[in-house]
């Protein structure tokens, strides 16, 4: 397959996100578990290049324009740039935004289409199946049943795996010889355990894999669907919108590369990320079309679980869905992001409610991480700066509670990374919220406030104490900024942090000397701090 040895940046991908309705509360947690995961790797010095974009072709696509009655390209135009503007309003460092309409892209399916036919992977023949409009792909006779709609009463077939209805479509169209793939697939599966994450997901996989798989439809007749990419030499046939929106990952990497030139761009991709709903096309289809090329595919695919209200689907019809802008707008960005990454489900669905923002709010945020900034620099009982100047001139104190809080901060950036290479963001936070929680309570059970009203603030005891909290608040500062871009970079200002200073390698106790006066003014009431009291509760 193709690729060199050198050094390739570190490569991340969201989904391109279908543009026939407005972005719901599901893009953006995925924007934002890629974002997380991009400011990391550069964050420990890696060059990381993440790209995201829109799906812009298809049925739905052609449909939706036309009952809105515009034009599919200008209809296209309109809810790209919604998507454009979540990805902006969310603080995504996206260095490329897609969309499947661009002419680059155009240029690249049509390449990868004509190296498909030039390898004999692609043949024409007359196709009947069952089609689902909503998923954009045709499924097999064993993978639809019969289903009823509790609204109406009506019996409709439906996608056992979506529970979105199908038509039987009969048409001469183009297929790409995925049953050929069948072994070189599992043997990649085998050669590849953490190839899917979570392995629950990857089991699915090889069983659907191993259960067999037919030939794939890639095009349909342009009286069917006219609004996508032409195949090469011929005009009656439009490009099926899966193969066309997978390649947009490789368009990105720089396809068609030039000799040599295949790694330069990020390709493999290091890991792609994804929902749960779209794991056959990603996870099947994708690395065949690639192997079919010698293309390597993807290192990892991420596939997160979605997000619920009420423990119900969210959908259209109940009124349920959540809109993200509305979301950002009522509590923050910063706060949207520690919610999703903190709440969000990767194995198992998980439940949204304003509710839980608030209770997560209170409890992580205001009361745990804001408080404890609050408690150190804020008091009149201590000098953090001269607490930090202390401990490089005498020898710190260490005692059972020190020792077993020292232990518990030293290795915390080493754990996160861990879990973020183990593409687990949310654990990450978990373990620099379970930090600030225990240096609250190093805190509180030291009690340096009794120290410096029986006048002892200038003692030992007392500077060990402030040291030691001023230090883990100033690693999980250095760490949260991942996470929480803005109000990591407003809290390491009240530290004292010098920008300069806020790398991943000085997220190590002793590491920084210099900080301890703020950047910036600390205000006297609760709306001047880290996190002042939400303007709505309910």
């Amino acid at each position: 397959m193709n690729g060199t040895a050198s050094k390739k940046p570190y490569y991340l991908t969201t989904p391109i996100f279908y543009v026939n309705a407005a972005p719901h509360i599901g893009h953006l947690y995925t924007m934002v578990l890629a974002d997380i995961l991009k400011r990391w790797h550069t964050f420990i010095g890696s060059k990381a290049i993440l790209c995201t974009g829109t799906d812009e072709h298809g049925m739905k696509i052609q449909q939706a324009a036309a009952k809105a009655n515009m034009d599919p390209k200008e209809f296209c135009d309109s809810t790209a740039k919604t998507f454009k503007a979540l990805a902006k309003r969310a603080d995504i460092a996206n260095d490329h935004f897609i969309r499947t309409t661009d002419e680059t892209h155009k240029v690249a399916v049509q390449h990868f289409w004509q190296e498909l036919e030039a390898r004999g992977y692609i043949y024409e023949s007359k196709h009947e199946g069952w089609y689902c409009v909503s998923d954009e792909t045709f499924y097999p006779e064993s993978a639809i049943e019969k289903r009823l709609d509790p609204f109406t009463g009506r019996t409709f077939m439906a996608s056992q795996e979506t529970g979105k209805e199908v038509e039987w479509t009969s048409e001469k169209n183009y297929h790409f010889r995925l049953s050929e793939l069948k072994e070189k697939l599992l043997q990649y599966y085998r050669s590849h355990p953490d190839f899917i994450v979570p392995s629950t997901r990857m089991n699915d996989v090889v069983r659907w894999v191993s259960e067999g798989l037919e030939d794939l439809s890639i095009s349909r007749p342009i009286e069917r669907l006219s609004w996508g990419v032409r195949v090469p030499g011929d005009d009656s046939q439009t490009i099926y919108v899966w193969l066309d929106a997978l390649v947009n990952y490789i368009t990105k990497a720089g396809y068609p590369w030039a000799p040599g030139s295949e790694r330069s761009l990020g390709w493999p991709a290091d890991v792609q990320i994804i929902g749960k709903d779209i794991v056959r096309f990603h996870c099947i289809y994708w690395p065949a079309f690639l192997m079919a090329l010698d293309i390597d595919p993807p290192k990892q695919i991420l596939t997160h679980a979605h997000w619920t209200m009420g423990h119900q689907k969210m959908s259209k019809s109940i009124g349920n869905v959540v809109n993200p802008f509305f979301a950002i707008d009522r509590f923050g960005v910063d706060v949207m992001r520690f919610y999703l990454t903190l709440d969000g489900g990767i194995a198992d669905d998980a439940d949204y409610g304003n509710h839980l923002i608030v209770e997560k709010y209170k409890k992580n945020l205001q009361g745990g991480l804001g408080n404890l900034v609050s408690r150190i620099m804020k008091s009149k009982l201590w000098n953090v700066r001269s607490s930090i100047i202390r401990a490089q001139a005498d020898s710190l104190l260490f005692d059972p509670l020190t020792d077993a809080h020292v232990a518990m901060i030293e290795p915390l950036s080493k754990l996160m990374n861990k879990k973020i290479h183990d593409l687990d963001p949310g654990a990450a936070l978990k373990l620099l919220m379970d930090a600030v929680f225990e240096t609250n309570k190093y805190l509180s059970t030291n009690e340096p406030w009794n120290l410096a009203k029986a006048g002892k603030s200038n003692s030992s005891e007392l500077q060990n104490i402030i040291y030691h909290c001023a230090e883990s608040l100033r690693i999980i500062g250095i760490l949260l900024q991942p996470f929480m871009p803005s109000k990591a970079a407003k809290m390491l200002d009240i530290l004292g942090v010098d920008p300069k200073m806020r790398t991943y390698e000085m997220a190590v106790l002793g590491a920084d000397t210099k900080y301890g006066v703020p950047l910036v003014p600390l205000g006297n009431s609760a709306w001047d701090a880290l996190f002042p009291p939400l303007p709505v509760e309910d």
